[in-house]
């Protein structure tokens, strides 16, 4: 069995709204890679996608919008 890496997140979609769902909405002044729900590796991950303006930096940047949004009841 091929594991995935520790900063890897499931990628399907009800996971993906699942994660979103229970994480957002995520404070203003807190930084995306500074969430406290993050692994070290993922925080990591994030910071330096973000720096680095690498591949991922598309993908970090809709995360960041999703976990943004309010929750609607």
């Amino acid at each position: 069995m091929i594991s995935s890496p520790s900063w890897v997140l499931p990628c399907d979609n009800v996971s993906s709204q699942q994660f979103i769902g229970s994480h957002s909405p995520l404070a203003a002044e807190v930084k995306l890679s500074d969430a406290s729900f993050w692994t070290p590796a993922q925080a990591a991950f994030l910071r330096e996608t973000c720096v680095q303006d690498a591949d991922w930096a598309g993908l970090a940047d809709q995360l960041h919008v999703a976990l943004r949004k309010p929750k609607h009841p």
